[in-house]
């Protein structure tokens, strides 16, 4: 879970939703630890006199960017429901959904202790680099879509448009296309073909920081986003983020290449609803929009900070969306190519 700050005693309004969800007796009181991490929601951890401790995640309608990125605060109870579903579907690979509370906007899960624990960015930034676990990432999220997919009750329970369009495809696609004109029908052209695919019900924010390694392998969070809709987003946003990590740490761009390659196999392997080319081709042309938006979209990723960074992005992006390719390996291959180039011209460690 996100690393804990100093912890206060729990403010009125958060132990009055703790009572009516019976999770603090009456007359009980208890502790709070802020959690960081995140921006889209207030996330703290709760100690309870018993000794117990949870988890209470509650939505902003205003997201912690510099750009104005606003979102419905109902989300929390779709994130909620997501986690029950994908508990059903592969156990142990959400946190418990304890209780949750519609008028106040909240929820409340098991607490996972960070040392056992750790968060899949951190083992990521500090060398610990396996392909196994990223095979497991896309075996896991490829069982959730093929458990869901074609689902007429998980569609009609996840009809959230209304909120994976403002948190998702406006402030990744839209925007982007409002900073690339040249490639700004191609962004729109894919916004629009993502919203229209009806298939399978979407995580939305597949990260390595909303992963968890678990003893039992990869444990998902931050369901904000969830949509019954085009699974190639998961796949491609999850891809995406193996990419970008080629130049946070440029030295291990080979072993971050090999995880990209194990999530992709792996999960591939698990789609059942369609053929997995026509999967694979959606998500091959998602990606480089994906990949652009990470710099020039609403939600910057904080480690590309040079501009040699931002030229290697931005140079495999607009090639591929002026120039569209259907196999994923065409954009790994351009992106090896394109990060090894740029880190020799920048001095590098590559």
């Amino acid at each position: 879970m996100p690393r804990p700050r100093a912890g206060v005693a729990a403010p009125t309004e958060l132990r009055a939703a703790l009572k009516r969800l019976h999770v603090l007796a009456p007359g009980e009181n208890a502790q709070v630890t802020p959690l960081s991490g995140g921006v889209s929601s207030d996330i703290v951890r709760v100690d309870l006199l018993d000794g117990r401790r949870v988890c209470v995640k509650r939505a902003l309608a205003k997201l912690k960017v510099q750009a104005d990125w606003r979102a419905p605060i109902e989300r929390n109870r779709w994130e909620a429901l997501w986690l029950r579903v994908a508990g059903d579907i592969v156990p142990g690979a959400v946190p418990k959904v304890l209780a949750d509370d519609a008028s106040s906007g909240l929820f409340v899960m098991e607490y996972l202790e960070p040392a056992r624990h750790p968060v899949w960015k951190s083992q990521l930034r500090d060398g610990v680099i396996e392909p196994q676990f990223a095979a497991l990432v896309g075996e896991r999220i490829a069982r959730i879509h093929a458990h869901t997919a074609r689902a007429a009750q998980i569609a009609d329970q996840f009809a959230t448009d209304h909120i994976f369009f403002p948190i998702r495809l406006e402030p990744y696609l839209i925007a982007t296309a409002r900073v690339h004109g040249d490639c700004a029908a191609q962004l729109k052209a894919l916004a629009e073909a993502t919203a229209s695919c009806k298939l399978a019900l979407v995580h939305g924010d597949v990260s390595p920081k909303n992963i968890l390694c678990g003893p039992q392998g990869p444990v998902f969070l931050d369901a904000e986003c969830a949509w019954f809709g085009d699974p190639a987003f998961d796949l491609a946003f999850a891809l995406n983020h193996l990419l970008l990590k080629c130049l946070w740490q440029p030295s291990w761009a080979p072993r971050y290449l090999d995880c990209f390659d194990a999530l992709a196999h792996a999960y591939l392997g698990g789609v059942t609803w369609e053929p997995p080319a026509v999967m694979e081709a959606r998500a091959a042309r998602l990606l480089p929009g994906l990949l652009l938006a990470r710099v020039d979209g609403k939600s910057p990723v904080e480690y590309i900070n040079a501009d040699w960074q931002r030229a290697a992005v931005r140079g495999v992006a607009r090639q591929h969306l002026l120039a569209p390719v259907e196999r994923l390996h065409q954009i790994r291959r351009a992106w090896r190519d394109e990060v090894s180039a740029r880190c020799v011209s920048a001095g590098a460690n590559a």
